[in-house]
């Protein structure tokens, strides 16, 4: 049986990267095939993996180290991809790359981190956004439309749905009319970090994001709220929003950054707790914080709500607005001071979404499906 992967892009190792790095473990001989590919800084973590590039990989660097600047080649590049040759294709998608074009008899699996957030609920908003090429501003309504149709078109085209998060299973139901199954995407191995081994950017008690700096991550709000509250906040992550944040932060905020894992272990392991501030579709940085002991505060929205118990592994907060997210923060500072939450019995909450426990999931799910009978009509 010949199995391919395949990825939007790999450009950058996030929790999407991370979902693809533990699926292609099981399978280390299965090629990568994806839109764009930086060997620079993704090689690292697939050493020995043979990476298929679309054609939008020649483009030249300044386009392609931006993919939204190549929006409308991206369905062209997809359908360019050759599975010919393969009995199973594994699809990671965030966006297109499920819309591959397979052979009547090859089974495609996609597991789906979401369905793309710019094309359906947040359409509107990304138009407005500067940053696009002009084509797309000019005629944005209409080229969205077109991506669209053809985003669900793509999705007719994939066999078997797997999601990240019942609420990632609830959109695709919505946007593409297709059930998915929920596994949820592995937690990484947690470093051990000993007494006396970190370094922290403050003494005082801190809190922690780990985070792209993007504006729909709303770190702002974090922002803000740390400033008014005057308590340390350690931020870990770059993106394009870090110069706007640095610039409205409190001298108690601190940007850290890009860190490797273990670094990012040591930070949280000295952190008071962890705050999420924006909706995710499952969010794993909360749970690696859980893994270490410790509570996070965050939106009662997206995939939060099913990883993080309220009052047990940590609290949530209602509306995206600076006074509501601090009012958290005090509340949680507060049951922190009374020893409201057990480390261990938090630890526990995030154990269940171990490495082991995906691997298990994933295989049970791929012989079922690829076992499965098929029927032609």
């Amino acid at each position: 049986m010949k199995i391919a992967f395949v990825h939007d892009y790999l450009v950058r190792f996030g929790g999407a990267e991370r979902v693809l790095f533990a699926m292609h473990k099981l399978y280390p001989n299965a090629p990568i095939y994806t839109l764009l590919w930086d060997e620079e800084k993704m090689r690292p973590f697939f050493p020995e993996a043979k990476i298929n590039s679309s054609f939008l990989n020649k483009f030249p660097r300044i386009l392609s180290r931006h993919p939204r600047r190549l929006l409308p080649f991206i369905p062209l590049a997809v359908e360019s991809l050759d599975f010919s040759d393969y009995d199973v294709v594994i699809s990671s998608s965030s966006a297109f790359i499920k819309g591959i074009v397979t052979r009547a008899n090859t089974v495609h699996i996609c597991y789906c981190h979401a369905p793309a957030r710019f094309l359906w609920e947040s359409s509107h908003a990304y138009l407005k956004e500067k940053r696009l090429p002009v084509l797309v501003r000019s005629f944005g309504a209409l080229f969205f439309n077109y991506l669209r149709v053809w985003d669900l078109n793509a999705a007719s085209r994939v066999d078997y749905f797997l999601a990240n998060s019942r609420f990632t299973a609830l959109r695709i139901a919505k946007y593409y009319r297709k059930e998915a199954k929920v596994i949820y995407p592995p937690l990484r191995n947690i470093n051990t970090v000993h007494e006396g081994e970190s370094k922290t950017p403050t003494q005082k008690p801190y809190f922690v994001i780990v985070s792209q700096l993007v504006s729909p991550k709303r770190i702002d709000l974090a922002v803000n709220a740390f400033r008014k509250l005057e308590i340390p906040l350690v931020i870990i992550g770059e993106g394009p929003e870090r110069k706007k944040l640095e610039s409205i932060s409190g001298k108690e905020t601190f940007f850290l950054g890009r860190l490797d894992d273990i670094d990012v272990d040591r930070i949280l392991a000295k952190a008071e707790g962890f705050i999420f501030s924006g909706e995710d579709d499952f969010g794993l940085a909360p749970v690696e914080a859980m893994a270490h002991g410790k509570p996070v505060l965050a939106l009662r929205k997206g995939g939060a709500i099913e990883t993080i118990a309220e009052g047990v592994s940590g609290e949530f907060f209602d509306s995206l607005d600076v006074e509501t997210l601090a009012d958290g923060v005090r509340r949680m500072r507060e049951n922190i001071l009374n020893g409201k939450y057990n480390p261990e019995t938090i630890r526990k909450i995030a154990e269940q979404y171990r490495e082991s426990v995906f691997e298990q999931e994933l295989k049970k799910v791929l012989h079922e499906y690829v076992d499965r009978p098929r029927t032609y009509n």
